[in-house]
């Protein structure tokens, strides 16, 4: 219904009511009601003073001046002549009423329970209940005059952007595929880590299409009434063949369309419901021709195989994390509103960000935006990129942390031994820089930066890297004759890669290459019960002994280059609490024995053309922020 014509009718109605709430007061006034036959015998007896007649309604008052009112029957012709004999004062007023206000008044009570009960079902349909709308689909159809969303406010997934080009050109130009007995897909699924843009593709399908576009979520069909999900998958799917052709995004599919029987529920679990409608009406008894439906997840691994199989998603789009050259596109759509400075070189940013999704990188030009608006800038700076990438990788600064000086001597020589090992051992990551300004969970923190982003790693730099994390405990210990608790990430980190050279990847020689503990994750319990020990106890002694010995030996052998080098870890922890902050050629001049001088804060270079790392460095006393590991993930 158009909104003016609604807003007429309710003031309308509003009006009715206040006329019958004034109608209905006229009544209330202190007039005693009285029978006819004792208005007669008060008038017989002659304590009747004056009446007024109006129709058949008298009102007057008695001799006494007390109000009454009563009804004369229709038709009595006497009445007049006898208050006339007995001196009674007769004003008589014609009835004025209109007759369709009459007959509002007489029907009052009655339209008043039809508005109450039409009131109450507008609000159960329209109000957050939806006591009578449960089964409807909750799609939202997107709006033409909305702000649209286009291919060109999308960087860094240009091969998603090709296979999803595709169906735009299908739903434009039908024809040029039939020719060739060619069929559009009928679904399409984008798969990717969260933040790398899969919405946001959707939202540019919906801007470059020109179709009718439903977008849901996934948790929208589920409630807590039975069968609600599986009659808001059968009225999505009616609404779409009504606008066909049209495209149906459902966000976060995995919230209905996760494995059946893989619970501690029964076969007639809500969700399977649900999950059952959506595969009959994606590719059931029934064809849906022109309605393409678009899913996104980022949990492919936990959806029913029989939602993947082609005919209902023909099409499953990978949204990756985006390489150095679709950062630097990334960055330059998030950074067309803000001024930028001369010295900021948005290739640099990239190349200095890996891992980074299309959300972390928007996230960091912001931040950058935020610091030099805090410093009263007009233009935002390559510092500015350099200080959020350190906070968005490390966390901010706790400037009001108060450290005594045993503790920061404790954190500058820990932090020296992860520095001066990734600086000695072969196979590791270049270093970029180390701090003793704490920093998120972190006293301590020591960054390295591989030259090019790597997606396998060989044995030989796993070993580098636990030796790199047993260098701050190691540290500690030849220096001070005593460890700490501020390992304790280091060590879980160490560990926790040793467990999986073992058993997931095959790198023991004496247990060879074999995989050690079947994962089989149940899906509605949690990730708790998803290792199965598939291997005797007796290989289970085996394994940790292994751990134990992968772990030992890159401690001895991190140890033995500390003993050898200790001249070279106590000029780099004597920078460090010196200076708080060495970058990498600052620390390639202490290990070589030279001097270095301190660097400006306002005159800071940008930082090295090398990689960085998107995960929390969480290291307690001080640890160690090591590079990011693609697939096959050295670390958890």
């Amino acid at each position: 219904m158009n909104p003016t014509l609604k807003t007429v009718m309710l003031w309308m109605s509003l009006l009715v009511v206040v006329f019958l709430a004034w109608h209905f007061a006229q009544f209330q006034k202190k007039e005693t009601p009285v029978k006819f036959s004792e208005f007669m015998a008060q008038v017989e007896a002659g304590q009747v003073a004056d009446v007024t007649i109006t129709g058949n309604e008298i009102k007057g008052h008695t001799v006494s001046q007390e109000a009454f009112r009563t009804f004369a029957p229709v038709g009595y012709d006497k009445l007049v002549d006898t208050l006339l004999s007995k001196q009674v004062t007769v004003n008589y007023q014609p009835d004025q009423t209109p007759t369709w206000a009459n007959m509002l008044i007489s029907w009052a009570p009655f339209l008043l329970l039809i508005g109450f009960w039409v009131f109450f079902m507008r609000q159960m349909q329209s109000g957050g209940n939806k006591a009578l709308s449960f089964g409807k689909s909750k799609a939202k159809l997107l709006a033409s005059q909305q702000k649209k969303v286009t291919f060109k406010d999308v960087a860094g997934v240009d091969e998603a952007k090709e296979e999803l080009q595709e169906i735009i050109e299908f739903l434009r130009e039908p024809q040029k595929f039939q020719k060739l007995g060619g069929r559009i897909p009928k679904g399409v699924l984008l798969m990717g880590p969260p933040g790398t843009g899969k919405t946001l593709l959707a939202r540019a399908i919906a801007g470059e299409a020109n179709v009718p576009f439903f977008s849901i979520s996934g948790s929208d069909f589920v409630e807590m009434f039975v069968g609600v999900g599986a009659s808001r998958v059968r009225d999505l799917f009616e609404q779409g063949k009504k606008n066909a052709p049209c495209i149906i995004f459902i966000d976060e599919i995995d919230a209905v369309g996760r494995h059946r029987g893989a619970g501690l529920g029964g076969g007639h679990d809500e969700r399977e419901q649900t999950l059952n409608a959506l595969l009959v009406e994606m590719d059931g008894f029934e064809s849906n021709d022109g309605v393409i439906l678009i899913a996104a997840t980022n949990r492919p691994d936990v959806l029913d195989p029989a939602l993947l199989r082609p005919g209902r998603f023909d099409r499953r789009v990978v949204v990756s994390r985006p390489d150095v050259r679709g950062r630097e596109g990334i960055l330059k759509v998030h950074t067309q509103k803000i001024p930028l400075s001369e010295d900021v070189d948005l290739s640099v940013v990239a190349r200095a960000t890996p891992g980074f999704s299309g959300a972390d990188l928007a996230n960091l030009v912001n931040e950058s935006a935020l610091m030099a608006a805090r410093a009263n800038q007009k233009f935002v700076t390559m510092r500015d990129f350099e200080s959020a990438k350190d906070k968005v990788l490390m966390g901010a600064e706790r400037k009001s942390l108060i450290i005594t000086e045993e503790e920061k001597k404790v954190t500058a020589y820990h932090e020296a031994g992860h520095a001066l090992l990734a600086a000695l051992v072969p196979h590791s990551d270049p270093l970029h820089k180390v701090t003793i300004i704490p920093r998120g969970m972190a006293l301590g923190l020591t960054q390295q930066l591989p030259d090019e982003e790597k997606h396998n790693w060989t044995k030989e730099a796993l070993d580098a890297r636990i030796a790199v994390f047993m260098g701050g405990r190691i540290a500690e210990e030849l220096t001070f004759d005593q460890i700490t608790t501020g390992a304790q990430n280091d060590i879980e980190q160490a560990t926790e890669m040793a467990r999986k050279m073992v058993c997931e990847w095959g790198m023991s020689e004496s247990l060879g290459p074999l995989t050690y503990g079947k994962k089989e994750e149940q899906i509605f319990l949690g990730k708790e019960f998803n290792r199965h020990q598939d291997y005797s106890e007796a290989t289970a002694l085996k394994i940790d002994a292994e751990i134990k010995h992968v772990v030992t030996e890159q401690y001895a052998r991190a140890t033995r280059l500390l003993t050898e080098n200790r001249d070279a870890l106590q000029r780099v922890a004597e920078a460090l609490l010196e200076h708080e902050v060495l970058d990498a050629s600052q620390l390639k001049q202490l290990i070589a024995g030279e001097s270095i001088e301190p660097k400006a804060a306002e005159s800071a270079p940008p930082p090295p053309v090398r990689e960085a790392r998107d995960e929390e460095g969480k290291q307690g006393m001080g640890g160690l922020l090591p590079p990011p590991v693609a697939a096959p993930k050295p670390t958890s």
